[in-house]
């Protein structure tokens, strides 16, 4: 009977050394979860303050951007101002100087044309069989660019000595590609006979059924 309780007591006593040995490690698990969720809230903290900072930055970047569309889009305009009074003809051949215009245009003979200054593109001189540079003409007054351009309207064509001659305004190459993106629609448009207009600086005004309506961009 005594040793059913000696062995009963060494059980025991083993029992309870795994109970506080049990008992330890769980105070030590305990310890390292409550340590890993530091650290895991001190993450989260930092992924929140990047992401935070990451909006921040794209909402700077935006402002940028937008600061730099508007800062583009006045110099662009301040370009084409400069550009006003310009005519850029295209198809002179080399050499033919701004004189001809009248000339050219059937005006009454000793039309002013009041010239401020004319000049072709600075290029290398194009090969024999190439278009020719095209031709700046920049004059006094606004009217009378005006006034060329819608003669030039009213013509079937215009030729110099067997070559074809094309007057445009002269714009910057940015405001060109707006307007050109028009093409395609203008074209359409004549097709079907439809009354449009493109307006400075790129501005498709189409007439139909008696209502006018505005497009800033080709759709």
């Amino acid at each position: 009977m005594s040793t059913d309780i000696k062995n009963i007591l060494v059980m025991f006593n083993k029992l309870t050394d795994v109970i506080t040995t049990t008992s330890a490690t769980l105070v030590e698990l305990k310890d390292l979860i409550s340590g890993l969720n530091h650290h895991v809230a001190t993450a989260e903290q930092r992924v929140s303050n990047m992401e935070d900072a990451q909006q921040d930055l794209n909402h700077e970047v935006m402002e940028l951007r937008k600061h730099m569309a508007d800062l583009c889009s006045k110099v662009d305009d301040q370009e084409n101002r400069a550009r006003r009074n310009n005519i850029r003809i295209v198809g002179f051949p080399e050499g033919v100087e701004h004189e001809t215009l009248p000339e050219l245009l059937k005006l009454p003979s000793g039309t002013s044309l009041e010239v401020e200054r004319a000049h072709q593109s600075l290029a290398p001189k194009p090969a024999e069989g190439q278009r020719s540079h095209p031709f700046i003409v920049k004059f006094l007054r606004y009217q009378v660019r005006e006034q060329i351009l819608t003669t030039t309207r009213s013509l079937d064509t215009l030729e110099w000595n067997g070559s074809r001659i094309l007057m445009f305004p002269d714009l910057s190459w940015d405001l060109m590609e707006r307007r050109w993106r028009f093409m395609p629609i203008k074209k359409v448009l004549r097709e079907k006979g439809l009354k449009y207009g493109l307006f400075y600086p790129a501005t498709l005004k189409l007439t139909c059924d008696g209502e006018t309506r505005s497009f800033m961009e080709p759709k």
